[in-house]
């Protein structure tokens, strides 16, 4: 059975996991429709990988013999300002996430329980990834500047074939 501390932090990390996908999923939405097709498409992707995400807490949390539980969530934000801004919050929400893992880590630590620990460190290599990832895609944002320039179409255009390549690698798509 697992600890009871434990299983209160899997479940916030459930929220937060769902509450990424969904903070996605309005993102792309808004990308979708301000002329961002490639930005869209890589969001719906990041939308549904955090959803997987999720549902691997929901699962690993269940096998434990603890019970996953669904919170309710807080809508997100449904307008945006620029490209660039919108890439700025999922920087800072990535963050959110790691610092979010990091304390779940620390905490199945301080439990002794290394079950949890053990299951943690992919999801510690993940964010990794991750945060690489935005920061790859803010470099060239910055690179292209705030105004309507050539170099967002290219970026947006780089964005969907890196949607289509993580669709390729994992076997979902985005629409």
């Amino acid at each position: 059975m697992i600890n009871k501390r434990v299983e209160a932090a899997v479940n916030e990390q459930i929220k937060r996991e769902e509450h990424s996908s969904r903070l996605y999923l309005a993102m792309a939405s808004w990308c979708e429709v301000s002329g961002f097709p490639g930005a869209a498409a890589f969001l719906y992707a990041q939308a549904d990988e955090e959803r997987m995400h999720m549902l691997k807490f929901v699962h690993y949390l269940n096998d434990r013999n603890g019970h996953a539980l669904m919170a309710a969530l807080d809508m997100p934000a449904p307008e945006y300002k620029s490209l660039h801004d919108v890439f700025e919050q999922v920087m800072k929400h990535e963050e959110y996430i790691t610092a979010s893992i990091n304390e779940l880590y620390g905490i199945s630590f301080e439990e002794k329980d290394f079950t949890t620990a053990n299951f943690l460190q992919w999801f510690i290599n993940e964010q990794i990834e991750e945060e690489s990832t935005m920061r790859g895609i803010l470099d060239k944002l910055n690179l292209a500047g705030e105004g309507k320039s050539g170099g967002l179409f290219h970026i947006d255009k780089d964005l969907a074939g890196m949607a289509a390549a993580r669709a390729t690698t994992t076997g979902t798509t985005a629409e």
